[in-house]
C-alpha cells in the first residue's frame, strides 16, 4: 500500500505544480506580478475582475419626455358606499318581484356589464342602472382586468387603472364574476356565450360600462310618465322587447337599444355563424360579427328602452341618481378638465319636484354624451387613472394605451385580409357571403 500513496502523492503535487505554472502564464507574465499578488488583486475587486478586463458599459437609454400634464387624482363619485348600504331607490322605478313573468319570461334578463379600467364610470354605470329600475341581483359585472384575484383581496388602490371594489358592488347587491386572464373585446363576447351556455340562458343584455342611463320618467313618445298609470321602467320595456322578439321572429340575434351600448343577445344565432373572430379583436370586429350574421339571415333591430348615453365623464355625487335633494346634480372630467366655459349641469334649479330633477339628469346626459363625442374624444377616458405604482399587476396607462392601439390595427388588417374588403359594407359595398372569408382578393390598389 505505501508505493501506491506515494504514486498519489506525486500525481498530486504534479497538478498542484503544473497548474501554478499554468496560471503564472496566463496572469503573473502578463501583468509582471506573482501568482500570489494575482489573486490578492482579484480577491479586492468586488467581482473578481481585474482592471482592464470589465465588461462595457451598456449605453445609457433616452427616456420620453416627461407629460406637460397630469391629471389630478381620481375622486370616488360614491364616496358614501365605501362605508354603508345605499339608500332606496326612487319607489316608482322600484322593480316588481317576478316581473318577467308578466311577459311570459321563465328567466328574468340577466345584465351582463364588462369591466377593464375606469371605477368611477363603471361604478356610475350600474349605479344608474339600478336606480332606473334594473333589479340589481339581475346586473352581472365582468371584472375583465387581468389582475388576478388583487381587486378581491383589496389590494389596489383607486388611482390603479384596473381597481374595482368588489365590496361596494356586493353593497349594490350586483353580482361580480371574474375572468381568468385580461381578454380583449371578442374573447370578452366569446365569454359572455360561454356564460350563457353554462347558465342555460336562452338570451341575455350587455351594456358598455361607459354608458349613464335612465328610465323614461318623463314619458317616451306621449307614453305616461312617472307617477301615471302604465309608467314602464327601463327593466320593464326590456322585458318587453324580450318577449316582442321571441314571440315574432325565430330568426332573431340582437336587438339594439341603443346601437350596442345596450343589445340583447340571442346566444344560439351567435353560435350557428362560430361566435366572435378572436383574431380580431377590438375595432372591426362588430363588424365582421353583425355582418355574418345578416349573411346567415339573422335578424338585428333597434328599439328603445330607455335614455343610454355614451359618456366619457361621471357625476360628481352619485347621490344624485338616488334623487337626494341636497344634492345639486353636477360633472367633471378629470381627464383634463373641462373646458371653462362649460357648465357642466351646476346652475341650480328646483330639485323638490322629482320630474324636474329627472329632467335636471336627462340635461347632464346630453351634455356629457355632446361633451365625450365632440369636445373631447371617445376614448380619452381610458387614459384618466394613471397610479397604482408599485401595487400588484401594475401597467403603465400610457403604454397600455398604446399597445391597444397597435394590436387594433393589427386586428384591422385582419378584416382586410380576411375579406379582400377594407369598409365594413361587405355585403352592399362588396357582394361577399357567408363563407367567403380568406378567399377573395383584396378589391383596393
Amino acid at each position: 500500500m505505501r508505493p501506491f500513496r506515494s504514486r498519489q502523492n506525486f500525481i498530486a503535487v504534479g497538478i498542484i505544480l503544473f497548474t501554478a505554472s499554468l496560471t503564472f502564464l496566463l496572469f503573473g507574465t502578463r501583468t509582471g506580478t506573482s501568482v500570489a499578488q494575482h489573486v490578492a488583486d482579484v480577491a479586492k475587486h468586488p467581482l473578481g475582475i481585474l482592471k482592464g478586463d470589465e465588461p462595457k458599459r451598456p449605453p445609457h437609454p433616452i427616456y420620453k419626455p416627461t407629460p406637460t400634464y397630469t391629471p389630478p387624482p381620481v375622486k370616488d363619485p360614491f364616496p358614501l358606499l365605501v362605508s354603508s348600504t345605499p339608500p332606496p331607490i326612487p319607489q316608482p322605478n322600484v322593480p316588481e318581484e317576478n316581473l318577467h313573468k308578466n311577459y311570459g319570461l321563465k328567466l328574468a334578463p340577466p345584465l351582463l356589464i364588462g369591466f377593464t379600467r375606469s371605477w368611477p364610470l363603471l361604478l356610475q354605470c350600474v349605479v344608474s342602472y339600478i336606480t332606473a329600475g334594473w333589479p340589481p341581483d339581475m346586473i352581472y359585472v365582468v371584472e375583465n382586468t387581468g389582475v388576478q384575484m388583487s381587486n378581491a383581496k383589496g389590494l389596489l388602490s383607486l388611482q390603479h387603472p384596473f381597481y374595482l371594489n368588489h365590496t361596494s358592488l356586493k353593497r349594490l347587491g350586483v353580482n361580480v364574476i371574474q375572468t381568468p386572464v385580461l381578454l380583449t373585446f371578442a374573447q370578452l363576447q366569446n365569454f359572455y356565450l360561454s356564460l350563457a351556455s353554462q347558465n342555460d340562458w336562452p338570451f341575455y343584455f350587455w351594456s358598455h360600462m361607459d354608458v349613464f342611463v335612465l328610465s323614461y320618467e318623463d314619458g317616451w313618445e306621449e307614453g305616461p310618465k312617472v307617477g301615471e298609470p302604465g309608467y314602464k321602467t327601463i327593466y320593464e320595456l326590456a322585458c318587453m322587447a324580450v318577449n316582442h322578439t321571441i314571440t315574432t321572429d325565430s330568426r332573431w340575434a340582437m336587438r339594439l337599444l341603443a346601437y350596442d351600448h345596450l343589445t340583447l343577445i340571442n346566444p344560439a344565432a351567435f353560435d350557428e355563424v362560430g361566435g366572435w373572430d378572436t383574431l380580431i379583436p377590438y375595432y372591426m370586429t362588430d363588424c365582421d360579427m353583425y355582418t355574418r350574421l345578416m349573411m346567415a339571415n339573422l335578424s338585428q333591430h333597434a328599439m328603445k328602452v330607455g335614455v343610454i348615453a355614451d359618456v366619457a365623464t361621471t357625476l360628481d355625487d352619485l347621490l344624485a341618481l338616488y334623487r337626494d335633494p341636497s344634492v345639486q346634480p353636477s360633472w367633471s372630467d378629470p381627464n383634463p378638465p373641462p373646458p371653462e366655459s362649460k357648465e357642466n349641469g351646476k346652475r341650480k334649479r328646483d330639485l323638490s319636484d322629482p320630474l324636474e330633477y329627472w329632467r335636471v339628469l336627462q340635461d347632464i346626459s346630453t351634455q356629457m354624451y355632446h361633451y365625450k363625442h365632440g369636445d373631447r374624444g371617445r376614448n380619452t377616458w381610458q387614459k384618466g387613472q394613471r397610479g397604482g405604482w408599485g401595487e400588484p399587476y401594475y401597467y403603465d396607462a400610457e403604454g397600455f394605451a398604446e399597445a391597444l392601439e397597435i394590436i387594433t390595427e393589427a386586428g384591422r388588417e385582419v378584416f382586410r385580409r380576411k375579406w379582400g374588403h377594407r369598409d365594413c359594407d361587405l355585403i352592399a359595398g362588396a357582394g361577399l357571403a357567408l363563407g367567403d372569408q380568406w378567399r377573395v382578393e383584396k378589391d383596393w390598389d
